[in-house]
């Protein structure tokens, strides 16, 4: 009953976060598929499109692959690879240039220097090891007597590194996104209505990475606030 009662609590708390998370996806899902049925004036596809943004910042030695899934796209700075998804990697249209330039824009941002895709890279590790023991430190601190209420903020402290992972996802986000748009107007690779469209794609996709923010932080809150209770009523 009490491991119920925690689980209501917990989906009650984050009713704003699911929301907002739902949201996110139907935007994505709905924006992408509008974009996937237009093909784009001069024919590119989603691989000559990113070609096109490394060559026009001059990133040598990159590779693409063609991966299956829909929007599995990803940059690998471990291997220079640009993966790009089925709906991406052949298809000649607006949100496959978007998808794929995106990703190129990453592939700069690593050829750069770009600090805060450094920063995220470095946390990938520790992130992963917070994940991973974050919440079964909480609960199982939550079973314990209060006065082992260490445990919980001891998970509460390894859960803030998957907050900062997702902090630092934003700029990396944003900017690949900036550099995708930027590198497409200056070589004319759409045209003016194409460009609009490619934006509606790639802020739908940014709105999943806000929607994710806003989760890691109210989970953060929430247990911040039940462990804080469970204090005062002991």
């Amino acid at each position: 009953m009490p491991y119920m009662y925690f689980n209501f609590q917990y989906l009650a708390f984050m009713l704003p976060a699911i929301l907002l998370s739902f949201i996110a996806q139907m935007m994505v899902k709905s924006t992408y598929a509008k974009y996937s049925k237009i093909q784009n004036h001069r024919g590119l596809t989603g691989a000559m499109a990113a070609e096109q943004v490394l060559w026009g910042n001059q990133v040598p030695g990159i590779r693409f692959e063609h991966i299956r899934g829909n929007l599995t796209d990803h940059f690998d700075p471990r291997t220079n690879v640009i993966a790009l998804s089925d709906g991406v990697y052949n298809q000649a249209t607006i949100a496959a240039v978007g998808v794929a330039a995106h990703e190129a824009g990453h592939a700069v941002q690593h050829h750069t220097g770009y600090w805060p895709i450094r920063l995220r890279s470095a946390l990938v590790p520790v992130t992963n090891i917070g994940a991973n023991l974050a919440t079964p430190l909480i609960l199982i601190g939550f079973l314990l007597p209060v006065q082992y209420d260490f445990v919980i903020y001891l998970g509460i402290a390894l859960y803030c590194l998957v907050v900062l992972f997702q902090v630092v996802t934003l700029p990396v986000e944003f900017n690949a996104s900036a550099r995708a748009i930027r590198a497409l107007e200056q070589g004319n690779l759409l045209d003016e209505e194409e460009l609009k469209g490619a934006k509606k794609v790639l802020r739908a996709a940014a709105l999943t990475y806000l929607a994710a923010t806003f989760t890691a932080l109210l989970s953060v809150l929430y247990y911040l606030t039940i462990a804080g209770n469970r204090r005062d009523r002991s």
